[in-house]
């Protein structure tokens, strides 16, 4: 999982970079706006923890721009304390809203809760470990390539929610992929032989969704 951190603050940039890599996070850092959104834009990004106060850009303006183009969760972390402030940041498109000073051990809790890592799942006849990259299957493990346990999880973590080839393809693969759709029809094909057919449904014209109803 890749996060970014936007923050022109470097000790709490810091501070927060070597907690979210213990976690085995990969950390990518940035330090004013325009820095963030070349670095999102050039990365295949899970997740990204803001600054309201940046140079160049602010984080509003950050979260805005990636709202546009990308379902990616966006936490904003901010001085400021009124309640109009915090709709302002959720109204534009942040997920979640952390007023500083906080402690980076609930950050983690929050980030881990928002991804769907926190814990390991179980639905019908699956196990999926996230921390550890595993799955299983009728309590046997699953061998998933690195692309299709990310598909997975991408599904999972929207389950129930129609995803079209193309925001698979750019969420998935990254922005700068260049390929085809059917690119994403040979993975789900793939990753339904190996976790069953059932868990992953079609939805013709439209797309894949993760099938989040017990049978």
């Amino acid at each position: 999982m890749k996060i970014l951190i936007a923050d022109d603050e470097k000790g709490l940039t810091a501070i927060l970079k070597t907690y979210f890599e213990k976690e085995g996070f990969n950390v990518y850092v940035a330090y004013d706006g325009e820095q963030a959104l070349n670095l999102f834009f050039s990365n295949k990004i899970d997740l990204v923890v803001l600054d309201w106060m940046m140079p160049k850009l602010n984080g509003m303006e950050v979260c805005a721009e990636i709202k546009k183009m990308s379902l990616v969760k966006v936490v904003m972390l901010t001085a400021r304390s009124s309640n109009d402030d915090e709709f302002r940041a959720l109204d534009i498109g942040a997920d979640e809203y952390i007023r500083k000073p906080f402690d980076p051990r609930i950050l983690m809790i929050r980030v881990k809760k928002m991804l769907g890592l926190e814990k390991t799942v179980a639905i019908r006849d699956l196990k999926m470990d996230f921390p550890r990259m595993k799955v299983y299957r009728n309590g046997n493990e699953v061998k998933l390539y690195k692309k299709e346990f990310e598909l997975l999880t991408f599904l999972y973590k929207n389950k129930g929610r129609i995803l079209s080839r193309d925001t698979l393809l750019t969420m998935v693969w990254g922005m700068s992929y260049i390929g085809e759709e059917r690119t994403v029809d040979t993975h789900i094909n793939r990753l339904r032989d190996k976790i069953g057919a059932d868990n992953i449904l079609t939805h013709r014209g439209l797309g894949y969704s993760f099938h989040d109803k017990e049978q």
